[in-house]
């Protein structure tokens, strides 16, 4: 995997996704579980823009994959909506290795109490 670092300050590396088989899907989920905090996301959408600076706000440092900077970016964009049921397709965060979703539900689990030990459990917090 090649690393780039990304031209904002967000303390994270932006990884350009090179030839990981050819089912995006299968791709979706190998990326995901690499690290303790993936969020897929387009560098221009104000949701992803909310989404990183949420986790870093906490102290997370999150693997952030820009799909927009991604030659097969579409490809993963459509493989997401699929496992989202066809709502937007970004930001979409999993932690762990399990997806969580969509803004709503990172935003809703963030209220309820139960991001933070989600979070704790991935070896993303340690607070």
């Amino acid at each position: 995997m090649h690393y780039q670092q990304s031209s904002e300050s967000w303390g994270y590396y932006v990884p350009t996704v090179r030839c990981m088989g050819s089912d995006p899907l299968e791709r979706v989920v190998r990326l995901a579980s690499e690290s303790a905090v993936v969020i897929f996301s387009v560098s221009s959408c104000c949701m992803c823009h909310a989404v990183k600076r949420l986790f870093c706000g906490m102290g997370v440092n999150p693997t952030v994959y820009e799909l927009d900077q991604d030659p097969r970016g579409k490809e993963i964009e459509r493989a997401l909506m699929r496992l989202l049921g066809n709502s937007p397709a970004v930001p979409v965060v999993f932690i762990g290795g399990k997806l969580i979703g969509a803004m709503d539900r990172v935003m809703a689990s963030h209220i309820n109490g139960t991001l933070v030990p989600l979070l704790k459990e991935a070896g993303a917090l340690w607070l």
